[in-house]
């Protein structure tokens, strides 16, 4: 069974040196999306400081299989901006 690797980076790096079996890449891509949604939930405040939090899924050789990229930022209530989340 392939081996994926989950590294996440936001600011800091945290390097999966374990990875863990999955049987197929879409399985990765579900497993990814959890653990991505459970880290940030995890976060809670910390998340709105604009820095971009990006998971990195990689093959046994270290080969990028895909990407997730979340960013967010706090906006004060009323702003006129156009920008959204």
């Amino acid at each position: 069974m392939p081996r994926y690797f989950f590294h996440v980076y936001d600011g800091f790096s945290a390097l999966d040196a374990d990875g863990t079996e999955l049987p197929d890449i879409y399985t990765a891509q579900a497993q990814a999306i959890r653990t991505a949604g459970e880290i940030l939930r995890d976060m809670g405040g910390q998340f709105l400081n604009g820095t971009e939090w990006r998971m990195e899924v990689t093959d046994e050789r270290a080969a990028i299989l895909f990407v997730l990229r979340f960013s967010a930022e706090e906006r004060m209530a009323g702003s006129s901006s156009s920008d959204t989340l």
